[in-house]
């Protein structure tokens, strides 16, 4: 039995065909539509590679059943920038080093992205740690990614984008 899905896509609805219910949503962002910025890292909810944001919530979208997210709208690190301008997050990243292999690098962000929206963390690195604490970076690069994330609200709070 085949069912139609309907999910806004980085600003775009999109009706999506899913032969099977079981279906993650990771799985249809990556293998249905082609957004590979998404990472399938351990897909049991462990490591935070598949970090997207749903109605503006982080979730891992390993553990997302894609039809339980019907109606819903999916921001990847794919729509975070505006043509050739990156997001704030995405620039601190490159300014701070917050990667190293870069696999983990979408997860990050986009978890970065919600923690600030969020803004329980502040510009406590502690909080900040604690806040990306379901991300994982096997290259331990986690002073720059909160160096970055530290940046990153500074500057949209300048712009009075974050809370």
């Amino acid at each position: 039995m085949t069912h139609t899905l309907n999910l806004t896509i980085n600003g775009t609805a999109r009706a999506i065909a899913l032969d099977d219910a079981r279906a993650t949503l990771l799985d249809v962002l990556r293998d249905g539509i082609g957004l590979t910025g998404t990472k399938k890292g351990c897909d049991r909810g462990q490591c935070g590679a598949c970090t997207v944001l749903i109605d503006g919530r982080r979730m891992n979208a390993c553990l997302a059943l894609a039809l339980s997210c019907d109606g819903a709208s999916i921001t990847t690190v794919e729509g975070l920038a505006k043509g050739d301008d990156l997001h704030p997050v995405q620039a601190a990243f490159i300014r701070h080093d917050g990667f190293q292999c870069g696999y983990c690098t979408p997860g990050q962000i986009m978890s970065a992205v919600a923690l600030i929206a969020e803004a329980e963390a502040g510009l406590d690195p502690e909080r900040v740690r604690e806040g990306m604490s379901g991300n994982l970076c096997r290259c331990a690069a986690y002073a720059g990614i909160t160096e970055a994330v530290l940046d990153a609200t500074r500057t949209l709070t300048a712009k009075g984008e974050a809370a």
